[in-house]
């Protein structure tokens, strides 16, 4: 049944620039930020999912995909949240249902701090914090510009970056310890992923930059709406998702079975729509 819900794409202009955005569905509306590094790509089978119950919008954040960047430098996430505000008022979405993936849950926090008026509920799925021993390496390390060059060999990089994710975490610390217990994408998604990141290759690490120096542990103890956190038991973020729960004063935690699991897209479509049908519509 989900095959047959067309996903529609569209564009708004923002003071900023353009947004690029993906929609499907028709009735109360649910706003869906997708993680780091792509696009609302990867939320196509959850945007399914949900459509069939919902109106499901699902933005490019900005500096992503085919959005444009907010600016030349790094932004913060309160940012972000702003430009998703924005895309609110523009897209004339009053009050909405929240979904974000790890970036996307980062800016949904925000989002939902910043006007709680426009928010019902909001599920994050994969929320991290990072020591300051990690930050450090992780800013070192994790995520750059692919800066054109004239043989390719920039995008034989960029593969291997959304390939090897996959595979470790932190995915350049490629040693047994490190090692993910996940599988390989598809060549298909692994194509469609790396093509999402080519767009923005020279821009994508600006906001995976920002989510990484979010400080989760300050923010979420400043939610006001219901909160579900969740993650899938082969999420890197599984741990400090749930340990981020007790900080959230009206939030639970779920815990989603393997992201390879033959359940696991019905697992958390259930999880989402049971926990937002106890918010009031939305208007």
């Amino acid at each position: 049944m989900t095959d047959a819900i067309k996903v529609r794409r569209g564009f708004v202009d923002l003071p900023h620039g353009q947004i690029h955005y993906r929609e499907a569905g028709s009735g109360d509306p649910i706003l869906a930020l997708h993680a780091s590094p792509g696009s609302s790509r990867q939320l196509v089978g959850l945007i399914r999912d949900l459509a069939g119950g919902a109106r499901v919008i699902a933005p490019d954040t900005a500096g992503n995909g085919d959005s444009e960047a907010l600016f030349n430098r790094e932004p913060v996430i309160p940012e972000l949240a702003e430009a998703v505000l924005r895309f609110l008022d523009v897209m004339k979405l009053e009050k909405v249902r929240l979904y974000g993936s790890h970036t996307g849950a980062a800016i949904a926090a925000e989002l939902a701090i910043l006007a709680p008026d426009r928010i019902s509920r909001v599920v994050l799925d994969g929320v991290s914090w990072l020591t300051p021993e990690e930050l450090d390496d992780i800013l070192a390390n994790y995520a750059f510009p692919f800066e054109p060059d004239q043989q390719g060999a920039y995008l034989t990089r960029l593969f291997q970056f959304c390939r090897d994710q996959y595979l470790f975490y932190p995915w350049y610390r490629r040693t047994r310890s490190a090692r993910r217990d996940g599988g390989m994408g598809s060549a298909a998604d692994l194509h469609a992923w790396a093509l999402e990141v080519m767009k923005a290759n020279e821009t994508y690490h600006l906001n995976y930059r920002a989510a990484f120096k979010w400080d989760g542990r300050d923010r979420l103890p400043l939610l006001s709406v219901p909160a579900l956190l969740m993650a899938a038991e082969t999420d890197p973020l599984l741990d400090s998702t749930r340990e981020l729960t007790d900080l959230v004063r009206d939030g639970r935690f779920a815990a989603l079975p393997r992201s390879d699991a033959a359940d696991f897209g019905e697992r958390r479509k259930a999880a989402i729509e049971g926990f937002f049908a106890q918010a009031p519509a939305a208007a």
